[in-house]
């Protein structure tokens, strides 16, 4: 018994949400269809407008004109509003404002239409200079209104594409902050306990530093080059005991120079 109980819940849930289902559908294309019959319906009125401005010169003509320009307006005004309100939600005050200008342009356009139908053109040319200042008023009013709207509109995309592009530049930066780092000076160790210390501090020089210290052999210079060498002595005579050389030999003997072996007396 339960089950059919529940069974039945199912049913009448499933049916309710048909129904609304099929509701929310004819709503839906009664909307449609309605924008379009309106759509349609606008764009006859205006293609004959038109055509009796151009056709019908005189008090006809401009009426008709007078009701071109007050429907143009107006549609740009309310077209924009509804562009820019989703994005900006401080124009609800705006959206009030026209509607109570919608109403009166409602108004002005239904005298025009009924002044179309009055056989006095006379009458007609008599209520003609009112009826064009209160168009003139209407359609700058909704001229105004709309203006404000798209220079408020660029004025925000200005100020988010300025911000954007200062986030950008600081994210370029980011990415690229080795180009601003500047290269590190090579660092100086200090000398360990049983490193070397400085010249004249007892220290002896390494193997290379005393290779660049010792002369080498090469063209003399100098006080040098002017100097003639001294003669060789004679050699001892046969039996006489081989002597050292003199002190003032050994001083004068250079570096590159070889000893002289003593000659052998046998």
């Amino acid at each position: 018994m339960e089950a059919i109980w529940i069974l039945l819940l199912l049913f009448v849930l499933i049916m309710l949400l048909g129904v609304y289902a099929a509701v929310r559908t004819v709503r839906a294309a009664k909307r449609g269809i309605d924008r379009t019959v309106h759509q349609a319906r606008r764009t006859v009125e205006e293609t004959r407008l038109r055509a009796r401005q151009l056709a019908q010169p005189g008090a006809a003509g401009d009426l008709a004109q007078l009701r071109l320009s007050l429907r143009g307006s107006m549609r740009a005004t309310e077209q924009a509003l509804q562009a820019a309100a989703p994005q900006d939600r401080s124009l609800s005050e705006s959206l009030g404002l026209f509607q109570r200008l919608s109403a009166h342009g409602q108004d002005l356009d239904a005298d025009l239409k009924r002044l179309e139908q009055e056989p006095d053109k006379a009458r007609i040319a008599a209520l003609l200079p009112e009826l064009r200042q209160r168009t003139q008023r209407i359609t700058h009013s909704a001229d105004s209104l709309r203006w404000a709207v798209q220079e408020r509109t660029q004025r925000l995309a200005h100020d988010d594409l300025d911000s954007l592009g200062r986030e950008i530049e600081l994210e370029t930066g980011a990415l690229r902050h080795w180009t601003a780092a500047e290269p590190e000076a090579p660092r100086t160790e200090a000398p360990g306990p049983g490193a070397p210390g400085p010249a004249g501090a007892g220290a002896r020089p390494a193997p290379e530093a005393e290779a660049r210290l010792t002369p080498e052999p090469g063209p003399r210079t100098g006080s040098e080059a002017g100097r003639e060498p001294e003669s060789p002595p004679p050699p001892p005579a046969l039996g006489a005991t081989p002597t050292e050389p003199p002190a003032w030999q050994n001083s004068w003997q250079k570096p590159w120079q070889e000893p002289t072996p003593p000659e052998n007396p046998a």
